[in-house]
């Protein structure tokens, strides 16, 4: 039975037509689930009897089971039970101008990135867009409270999932839907080329996020073995186009490793490759895990990193952290808590 989440209001609006009815029911349903979150079709009152047992035969409303829920002052990390057994990952971030969710797009990763605890389990399938509206609805549901803003950067690459992304994107943007500005909705990819390309070709207003973190293309391949098949200047290149035709500006992500990436030279080098495009780079100090020997590189070494972007006219600013006291934190996600289950 396929569940409703997976539905774009579009895809709604073709099945009521196909089964005889007026597609403007469609945006009566996405407004039950959505709005009045109604997950059982006989409490939708304005739909008849025999629609609603042509809905309850077809679709599924089933929602996700959180299996754990590790909270700290600002941040709640979720432990989530799919349909068909496996586990992700999705955390809640607090901030002064609302509430934020990252949303991982796989179960598993098979990026390979060397810092990333994520990526130890590899991709066992990608979610579907079902997969990760629920992440929303359930955290939604747990807080009572709206979610502002998400980011897929949890569990997985979004670009090795491109059309389910799209898909959950244009769910929770859509006003019928979950609602979220399109501004307030960021896509992190690791640098798959072809997938840029086709993500600055759709009609939205999304942002784009680029883990780069390593300003030469011999650091980033040891950091990140994607670079191989898409090296930093063809990467650069392909952002650079990518702003051009969309005129967003782009976040560089750029995770500070102690004594690997936090240099000096480094950060010049940085400087000097992202001069003269519409990027803001994001400093993110590492969060060490238990499994991976890198180490969070010291304030003095981030301020001097940040320094050296700034007097470059480089746009930067450095992440608060979120999380990393219950492994919530960038690069941390990884379904610990599955093997105490």
């Amino acid at each position: 039975m396929e569940n409703i989440f997976n539905y774009k209001l579009e895809d709604l609006e073709e099945y009521f037509l196909s089964i005889g009815e007026k597609k403007f029911k469609a945006r009566q349903v996405f407004e039950w689930i959505y709005k009045k979150h109604i997950y059982d079709f006989y409490e939708m009152s304005n739909i008849s009897k025999v629609l609603q047992e042509k809905l309850n035969n077809t679709f599924s409303t089933n929602l996700l089971t959180i299996k754990t829920k590790q909270t700290s002052k600002l941040t709640n990390k979720y432990l989530f039970e799919l349909d068909d057994g496996n586990y992700i990952e999705a955390v809640l971030m607090r901030h002064d101008y609302g509430n934020s969710i990252c949303v991982s797009s796989q179960v598993g990763c098979n990026m390979g990135c060397t810092f990333c605890e994520s990526g130890r389990l590899k991709k066992v399938r990608n979610l579907d867009a079902a997969d990760m509206v629920r992440q929303i609805i359930m955290i939604q549901e747990d807080i009572d409270e709206r979610i502002d803003s998400v980011v897929v950067m949890g569990i997985g690459e979004p670009f090795d999932n491109y059309t389910n992304v799209m898909n959950f994107v244009r769910i929770i943007n859509s006003p019928y839907g979950i609602e979220i500005g399109a501004r307030h909705i960021t896509i992190s990819t690791s640098g798959l080329i072809p997938m840029i390309k086709k993500y600055g070709e759709e009609d939205l207003q999304t942002n784009l996020a680029i883990s780069l973190h390593a300003p030469n293309d011999e650091l980033r391949t040891k950091l990140m073995p994607v670079n191989r098949a898409y090296p930093i200047k063809d990467l650069i290149k392909e952002i650079s186009e990518y702003i051009d035709k969309t005129n967003r500006r782009v976040t560089i992500e750029y995770l500070l490793l102690k004594d690997i990436n936090d240099t000096k030279e480094c950060a010049i080098e940085l400087s000097k490759l992202l001069r003269g495009l519409n990027v803001y780079v994001n400093l993110i100090p590492y969060n060490e895990t238990s499994h991976i020997e890198y180490k969070t590189s010291p304030k003095e070494n981030v301020m001097n990193f940040y320094d050296i972007l700034k007097k470059n006219k480089i746009n930067v600013t450095v992440r608060k952290r979120f999380g990393d006291e219950i492994d919530a934190a960038c690069g941390q996600l990884r379904a610990n808590e599955v093997d105490k289950l």
